[in-house]
């Protein structure tokens, strides 16, 4: 199996590729970001599997993608209320991953990309440990 690092590079060079693109660190792991706003990053949270992407894209993308292709792409609970799509980058395509890195940086400087980073989350507030 091949290290995260390793496996990270071919993520940078096609997102570098893109324009506005940017190396970033979220969560103390390699990212890529257009304008400051997350494009990709590797996944951080430990319900995640190793060597695992997480992509920015619109919740019916990734119900797409999800009924494609369970093999490659996939939801935990910690992310299901986030506009992403955990990506196995050990069972993804060059061209795939291609497609999809467009396609999360056409959602991410859309207006509707835009306007969901700003309400990333659906989860009711938290209630206060104080009484």
């Amino acid at each position: 199996m091949p290290r995260t690092k390793d496996t990270f590079e071919a993520v940078r060079k096609m997102g570098l590729a893109l324009p506005d693109v940017e190396e970033s660190v979220t969560f103390g792991k390699s990212a890529l970001k257009v304008r400051g706003k997350l494009l990709t990053c590797l996944a951080s949270h430990k319900s995640g599997e190793p060597d695992t992407l997480v992509v920015r894209i619109d919740f019916e993308q990734r119900d797409g993608l999800l009924a494609e292709a369970p093999e490659t792409y996939y939801l935990t609970d910690h992310y299901r209320d986030y506009p992403s799509v955990l990506v196995r980058l050990s069972r993804i395509e060059p061209g795939q991953l291609r497609d999809l890195l467009g396609a999360s940086w056409r959602f991410v400087t859309s207006q509707k990309g835009r306007k969901t980073h700003k309400t990333v989350s659906k989860r009711p507030p938290r209630k206060s440990s104080r009484s």
